[in-house]
């Protein structure tokens, strides 16, 4: 191996260990038949999956309503509601928060012993995420910051009415601004509990500014993007839950419901995709030696010797590089999707606009980020989200066991790699299924024919293929922790 090449191995441990952690375990995986199995494989079962949909899937069934079921009135909905379950949920979430910025402020600076950081990180954005898919938008009934404004409003008359019209040119804008900033946040801040109390505080106070001047109803249907983003993951549950309604349906089905409204809100779905797959792709070799091992020859005639032997001076611009990077992926993504519409749309002549049609196959997407997410990152559920049961005990890290569980969990569980990665080959493959079904569905609702319907299909279909290859082969490349 060439000098440079060693330094940059190591250096990709020093890049980003914490990141490392959370997909690697620290150790190197070797696939039991090589990649391009996986990958044909993969591949195989889409397009066989095409022609099943493609055949057995009808104009009548695309175009019928959703079947559903009302629970309103089942017994056991009827005995959560009379237990004031989403009552005691509202002060759950609201005492979660509260938690975080103690805790945060003056708990305990370990991550690991901190209360706010596997709450927040672990339970809130991930877990959360997972029981959404489950169970609706349990959220937009439970979010803490609505319900701090609505307390707010029971003090301060037409606190929640806003004070200017909100702009509808703005749409979901403001909400992938505050997408944007919490990514980076998350992968670039290396945040400690204080930073992370400091930033929940401001975002309390970004909520209540907001709020107050342009209204509860837009703000958190435009802005507040944990809001927008649990918002389309609920449309994934079997159960429909919005106050006064409960119902149950087919899973996924709620994508078919409703599109998208603009290009922003279609910016967020494909930023869902794009910065789980940054994430698991910046931490890979290949992509430390494009700028270290300066793989295009840009750097090294500048600097006479590759850019790795310049790693103190060079790190800043490399953090810069990579935020670029993280923040141009959704556009990129668009190009690419829109490439594919445009394809769609000159096969089958349609009259509609690139526009039109890229909203309303935009939906159709939100399967895949859902499974890129969980195959990037549900091994932390159980790995460091278990220990939310002995933090529990000393939430600030000061030694209590409030309620005799503090000694719970607190070796790792090491999960066996081989099943995660066949667990992560296994969703990822559903998802594009998944996928590949709604974006035949809604088709068959917007073009003329079934044939012209099934043609518009095939460039989607190597879109499918294309996501679901690029996704498998970032999780197949070798990581380690850099020790």
């Amino acid at each position: 191996m060439k000098p440079y090449l060693k330094i940059a191995a190591l250096c990709a441990g020093l890049i980003a260990p914490g990141l490392v952690f959370a997909h690697s375990f620290g150790r190197l995986y070797n696939l039991p038949v090589p990649f391009w199995m996986y990958a044909y494989g993969a591949a195989a079962a889409l397009a066989v999956s095409f022609l099943l949909i493609g055949y057995f899937v009808s104009v009548g069934s695309a175009v019928s309503s959703t079947p559903s079921r009302d629970l309103r009135n089942a017994a056991w909905v009827v005995a959560l509601r009379r237990f004031r379950l989403i009552s005691i949920l509202k002060a759950g979430s609201l005492l979660g928060l509260l938690m975080c910025l103690l805790t945060g402020f003056f708990g305990s600076q370990n991550p690991y012993y901190n209360f706010s950081m596997t709450f927040f990180w672990i339970v809130f954005v991930l877990g959360f995420t997972y029981l959404t898919t489950c169970v609706g938008d349990l959220y937009a009934s439970i979010n803490p910051w609505k319900v701090m404004v609505d307390a707010l409003n029971r003090v301060i008359s037409g606190f929640t009415r806003g004070r200017i019209s909100y702009p509808a040119a703005l749409s979901h804008w403001p909400a992938l601004l505050l997408y944007m900033a919490f990514i980076y946040i998350e992968l670039f801040a290396h945040t400690k509990p204080f930073s992370l109390a400091a930033i929940l505080s401001a975002y309390t106070v970004l909520n209540l500014f907001g709020v107050w001047l342009i209204g509860s109803a837009a703000w958190f249907r435009y802005c507040e993007f944990f809001s927008v983003f649990l918002g389309l993951i609920a449309r994934m549950a079997p159960l429909d839950y919005a106050p006064g309604k409960l119902r149950l349906r087919a899973p996924f089905i709620g994508l078919l419901e409703t599109r998208a409204e603009s290009y922003a809100l279609l910016l967020f779905v494909l930023f869902a995709l794009s910065s789980t797959a940054f994430d698991g792709l910046r931490e890979t070799l290949p992509w430390v030696n494009i700028f270290w091992a300066d793989k295009f020859n840009i750097i090294t005639p500048i600097l006479g010797k590759p850019p790795v032997y310049f790693y103190a001076m060079l790190r800043p611009i490399y953090a810069i590089y990579e935020t670029v990077c993280l923040l141009l992926s959704p556009f990129v993504y668009l190009a690419v999707y829109l490439l594919f519409i445009s394809m769609a749309k000159w096969i089958t002549r349609s009259s509609l606009t690139l526009r039109e049609l890229a909203l309303r196959f935009t939906f159709s997407l939100l399967p895949i980020a859902l499974v890129y997410n969980i195959t990037h990152y549900y091994t932390l559920i159980y790995t460091q989200g278990v220990k939310i049961i002995s933090i529990a005990s000393d939430p600030f890290g000061l030694g209590w066991n409030l309620f005799g569980t503090a000694h719970f969990f607190r070796a790792p569980l090491l999960p066996d790699m081989g099943l995660i990665w066949h667990t992560q080959v296994g969703l990822i493959v559903f998802g594009h299924i998944v996928s590949v079904y709604l974006a035949h569905v809604e088709a068959l609702r917007t073009f003329e024919t079934p044939r012209k319907a099934l043609l518009s299909q095939l460039p989607m279909l190597g879109l499918m293929m294309l996501f679901t290859a690029s996704g498998l082969w970032i999780l197949a490349q070798p990581i380690t922790s850099g020790g």
